[in-house]
């Protein structure tokens, strides 16, 4: 995983935000909020990319035989990243995240 260089105050509150980009909806929050705060806008993509990953994924579901075990494999990537993304805030770090980074490069 590289790592990026970026600039922010990594006080509480920029430290919540960050955190809050890795669980599942409340990556909006971030986005919307501390969008000024590179850390965070870091972040916030990242948990926007697996978290539209999260709900494309509820789509595998209607594949007849293969759907369920398409939608377990791609729900275990999105719970792994997210804890990535969470490790990579606790550490005070920009961890880009493989295929993620690739993904919220091109958004």
């Amino acid at each position: 995983m590289a790592e990026a260089v970026l600039r922010s105050g990594l006080g509480a509150r920029a430290m919540v935000m960050a955190a809050l980009s890795y669980l599942s909806v409340l990556c909006f929050v971030p986005l919307v909020v501390a969008r000024d705060d590179e850390f965070v806008y870091f972040h916030a993509r990242q948990g926007l990319v697996i978290w539209m990953w999260g709900v494309l994924s509820l789509f595998a579901l209607h594949i007849p035989g293969i759907g369920e075990w398409l939608f377990g494999l791609s729900s275990m990537a999105v719970v792994v990243f997210s804890l990535l993304g969470l490790a990579s805030v606790l550490f005070q770090r920009a961890w880009k995240l493989p295929l993620i980074s690739w993904v919220t490069d091109r958004v």
